[in-house]
C-alpha cells in the first residue's frame, strides 16, 4: 500500500511539473507574439512571367479597391488538387465578367513553401490568364494557412475579398450567396445600386461586413458516417472554440469566407495565429470590432488529401490557449 501511495505522489508531482511547464510555455509564447512582429512583413514581389517584369504590389491600408472581387487561395503542396479548382474558379469568373461588364476580379495564389510543383502550376495559370487577373505570392517556407491568407488579404485589390481552399471543396458559385448577403447588409447603411458590380457598389469596400460559409447543415450526416472518435474530437473542439471565441458562429473552420475591404483591413492587420485556428481568431476579432457576421450554408464536398489530421489537434489547442490568454489578459493589443 505504501508503494502505491508513493507512486501516486510521484505521478502527482510529475503532473504538476508538466502543468507548470505548459502554463509557462503558453505565457512565454503569448508575450512573444504581443507586438504581432512574427509575421512576414516584407512586401511580396509580383512578377509577370510573360515579360519577366516586376508588378507593383498594392497594400490594403494604402490603396483603394481596384477590383470588385479578390479571391485568396492558400496552397501548400497542392500540385494535384490546385489545377482542377482553379480551372473551375476561373471559368466561373470569366463567364460572369462576360455577362457583367463592370465585374472585375483577381485570383491570388499564396504558395506556402510547397515542396512539390505547386509554384509551377500557379505560374502556368498566371501565364494563361495574365498577371492582371492571377497573381502568385511565394512565402519561401511553410508558415501556415493563416499566415498565407493574411498575406494575400493584405496585398489584394478587391472591394470584396474571398478566402477559399485550394481543393475546390466548396462550389465557387456559392460566393454569390455570401456576396448577396453582404450587399443586403451594406444597402441598409448606404444606398447602393442593384447591380452587384456596379460602380456605385464599389463603395461597399468602406462598409465592414463579413460572410462565413457554413457546413453546419451537413453535421448530422457527418456524425452518422464518421468514426466515433472523430465525432468525439469534433464535439470537443466545438466546446473549446465556444470557450475561446464565444457563441454566434456554428462552423468556424469552413475555408470559404468573404469580407469587405474595410473589414479585412481591421481583421488581418491584427491576426496573430498562423495555422488552423486563425479562423477562430477571426470570429473573436469580428466581435471585438463589431463587424456583422452572416453565416450561410454552402455546398461542400470532402476532397481526399486533407492536411488536417489527429496530430493537428494539439496544435489547435495550443493556439487557442495562447489566443485566449493574449486577448483576455490584454497582452495582445488590438489595433484599429
Amino acid at each position: 500500500m505504501e508503494a502505491i501511495w508513493k507512486a501516486f505522489e510521484l505521478l502527482l508531482v510529475l503532473a504538476l511539473f508538466v502543468a507548470f511547464g505548459l502554463a509557462a510555455a503558453i505565457v512565454f509564447e503569448t508575450f512573444r507574439r504581443r507586438f504581432n512582429h512574427a509575421h512576414l512583413e516584407a512586401p511580396p514581389v509580383f512578377e509577370d512571367p510573360n515579360s519577366l517584369k516586376p508588378v507593383r504590389c498594392p497594400h490594403i491600408i494604402d490603396d483603394p479597391a481596384e477590383k470588385y472581387l479578390s479571391l485568396i487561395v492558400p496552397a501548400y503542396n497542392e500540385e494535384n488538387r490546385l489545377p482542377g479548382a482553379l480551372d473551375e474558379t476561373l471559368n466561373y469568373l470569366q463567364q460572369r465578367a462576360a455577362k457583367e461588364k463592370s465585374f472585375t476580379y483577381e485570383v491570388i495564389i499564396i504558395d506556402d513553401g510547397s515542396a512539390d510543383g505547386t509554384k509551377r502550376v500557379a505560374f502556368e495559370f498566371v501565364k494563361r490568364h495574365t498577371v492582371e487577373n492571377v497573381r502568385v505570392i511565394l512565402l519561401g517556407s511553410n508558415h501556415g494557412k493563416g499566415e498565407a491568407i493574411r498575406k494575400g488579404m493584405l496585398h489584394s485589390r478587391g472591394a470584396l475579398l474571398l478566402m477559399l481552399d485550394a481543393d475546390g471543396a466548396t462550389k465557387i458559385d456559392d460566393l454569390e450567396k455570401l456576396e448577396n448577403q453582404i450587399l443586403a447588409v451594406a444597402r441598409k447603411e448606404r444606398q447602393f445600386g442593384d447591380s452587384a458590380a456596379s460602380d456605385s457598389s464599389l463603395r461597399i469596400s468602406d462598409v465592414s461586413v463579413a460572410a462565413f460559409g457554413s457546413r453546419a447543415h451537413l453535421e448530422e450526416k457527418a456524425l452518422a458516417t464518421r468514426k466515433w472518435y472523430r465525432n468525439f474530437l469534433m464535439k470537443g473542439f466545438h466546446i473549446v472554440v465556444l470557450l475561446a471565441a464565444g457563441p454566434g458562429v456554428r462552423d468556424t473552420q469552413c475555408g470559404f469566407k468573404m469580407f469587405t475591404r474595410a473589414a479585412a483591413r481591421k481583421l488581418f492587420l491584427n491576426i496573430r495565429l498562423k495555422r488552423w485556428c486563425f479562423d477562430v481568431e477571426l470570429v473573436y476579432l469580428c466581435k471585438w470590432f463589431r463587424v456583422p457576421v452572416i453565416e450561410i450554408s454552402v455546398n461542400w464536398t470532402e476532397i481526399p488529401g486533407s492536411k488536417v489530421n489527429l496530430l493537428s489537434i494539439p496544435n489547435m489547442l495550443w493556439e487557442l490557449a495562447i489566443m485566449s490568454l493574449g486577448y483576455r489578459s490584454g497582452i495582445w493589443k488590438i489595433y484599429s
